[in-house]
């Protein structure tokens, strides 16, 4: 019996596993807000930051900061107010000119704590000068140096300020997409196995193997619906990551359609093993290709890149590519049960 359902016991584990890890493990400190975001050359300015995961207060007397130019160009701050663990604020007193010859430039803020690590806000500081000294603007920005950097927390998923810890909907939301595809594949290899051999079993083999991957596909869409509500605005955004998921599946509902409208098993059989091909064979370019041909609000598509060093370090894939074996046994264990459902129903009619 156990050497039989191994591959369940792996399933729940697995998915057990990445439930925990990755509801349990705290994202990296970052910085949420930073006001204001334009700064003079010239003035002494005060920048109130508001943090995230961040821990000021205990940090209060070793907390550094700097403002970052282009190169190894920085300007640190004359001194920290730390208000809270969540908030400080920042004084800095800047240059009359830039070390750059534009009036114009863009700075990055970074902090640094021995309990957070390092976080820095890339770019997200616009400075401007009245007029242009870039030799002077060198002198006067190259008096500062960034000593050490601590390293942080080592067991945490990566801060991003737009999503935030739905970050964490990664272990779901994609992983399912991988379970459906695997499914809709293994379908199609009992449909080619019908076509030559008319087994009735390939048939129904086929037929559980889309029910569940088309559930998969469903759990999908609404997971990145949900997703999408909090980070683009909304639950559907006709994005065309969005539309191609809609047709595909609409697609793959018609294979039941078809399935219901004939009362010939043979006829049902052999037409549905067609339309299943067909079906997956448009289902690659719906999700893979047509929506890389356009923009697009979805990382991997429309030149946005997906799985990158942000969206998945290597915290998030000891968590990751766990969770895609685990929802793909889970989903091929849902299908072994709608499967053997669909051959009682048949003994039962044959009864």
């Amino acid at each position: 019996m156990i050497r039989q359902s191994w591959w369940k016991i792996l399933a729940v584990v697995i998915l057990v596993y990445t439930i925990l890890a990755g509801m349990l493990i705290p994202l990296k400190p970052g910085i949420a807000e930073v006001t204001p975001r334009a700064l003079q050359a010239g003035t002494e300015v005060e920048l109130t930051v508001t943090g995230y995961n961040s821990y000021y207060s205990k940090a209060k007397n070793e907390l550094r900061a700097w403002l970052k130019l282009k190169g190894d160009v920085v300007l640190k701050a004359a001194r920290i107010e730390v208000l809270n663990d969540r908030t400080m604020k920042l004084h800095f007193i800047l240059p009359q000119y830039l070390p750059s010859d534009s009036k114009d430039d863009a700075c990055s803020l970074i902090l640094d704590s021995p309990i957070d690590g390092a976080i820095v806000l890339p770019e997200g500081i616009a400075l401007t000068q009245d007029s242009v000294n870039l030799l002077e603007g060198k002198k006067l920005w190259s008096v500062d140096k960034m000593e050490e950097l601590n390293a942080g927390p080592k067991l945490t998923f990566p801060y991003r300020s737009v999503l935030y810890e739905s970050i964490r909907n990664q272990y779901f939301h994609v992983p399912l997409w991988f379970a459906m595809i695997f499914l809709f594949l293994f379908s199609v290899n009992f449909s080619i196995r019908y076509l030559r051999t008319y087994d009735p079993d390939a048939d129904q083999r086929t037929l559980a193997l889309n029910r569940a991957g088309f559930v998969f596909g469903l759990l999908g869409t609404v997971t990145g619906a949900i997703w999408a509500k909090y980070t683009w605005g909304a639950f559907w955004s006709w994005d065309v990551k969005q539309n191609m998921t809609a047709v595909a599946l609409l697609i793959y509902s018609a294979y039941f359609i078809l399935r219901g409208a004939f009362q010939d098993e043979e006829k049902k059989a052999r037409l549905s093993a067609v339309y299943n091909i067909f079906a997956f064979a448009a289902l690659i370019p719906l999700l893979f290709v047509i929506p890389r041909m356009t923009d697009s609000l979805h990382p991997g598509n429309g030149g946005n890149p997906a799985f990158g060093g942000e969206d998945l370090d290597n915290t998030m894939r000891m968590v990751f590519y766990p969770a895609g074996i685990g929802w793909t046994l889970l989903g091929f264990w849902v299908a072994s049960v709608a499967y053997r459902v669909e051959k009682l129903q048949q003994r039962l009619l044959d009864a």
